[in-house]
């Protein structure tokens, strides 16, 4: 049983807040995959969630450094709050990628990715609100690395697929990026993933 001395819930509430808004943010981000249109709108969304993400995890850092006795290790707490960002930041990115490269029409295999992310975003949901509880949260993280190693398939899959059928150079240069920032994020989720790992870990 995972024991979490003392019972200051704060970190993790502040952590199913930041949780929360990746949610937010991964499904504005299907959304736009989906229905592609009002790419500019959905990408502008994503891009105030992204600065709400910051805010959120600016607030759990600020935090960090006035406790002097947190629930698990101070390294960990950093990492977690810093991966769960990073996953935001690779959402933003390529949101912007479709507006900057002004991509008419991303690849398939873009609106796929998307779901995986959303996905694990929903599983790294269900992991944090299991710390407050000693829940199951690596079978969560299981799930979460296996959404991952899905991606990484999906992204060499399309990445071969343009090379194989793009005959604009410039076209495939736009949509081989977004497919990696894509795959990226999810990248990120996996490395949140194993942050959570090894604060369950180290408390059971």
């Amino acid at each position: 049983m995972i024991r979490f001395i003392p019972k200051d819930e704060t970190f993790f509430t502040m952590f199913s807040e930041i949780a929360n808004n990746l949610i937010l943010g991964a499904r504005i981000l299907v959304d736009l995959f989906d229905h592609y249109e009002r790419i500019d709108q959905k990408a502008a969304e994503i891009k105030r969630i992204e600065h709400v993400g910051d805010q959120l995890t600016h607030s759990v850092l600020t935090k960090l450094n006035q406790t002097f006795i947190t629930p698990f290790d101070r390294e960990d707490i950093h990492r977690l709050a810093s991966s769960l960002d990073d996953v935001l930041d690779l959402m933003n990115a390529a949101a912007e990628r479709i507006t900057m490269y002004k991509i008419t029409e991303p690849p398939a295999a873009a609106a796929g990715l998307s779901k995986l992310i959303l996905l694990q975003c929903e599983e790294l949901g269900r992991a944090v609100s299991h710390l407050r509880k000693n829940g199951d949260v690596l079978a969560r993280c299981v799930e979460i690395k296996r959404f991952e190693n899905e991606a990484d398939t999906k992204s060499r899959e399309a990445i071969a697929s343009l090379f194989d059928r793009e005959k604009d150079p410039i076209t495939l240069i736009k949509c081989k990026e977004l497919l990696e920032v894509l795959e990226t994020a999810t990248d990120k989720a996996e490395d949140a993933a194993n942050v959570l790992e090894t604060v369950v870990l180290k408390n059971t």
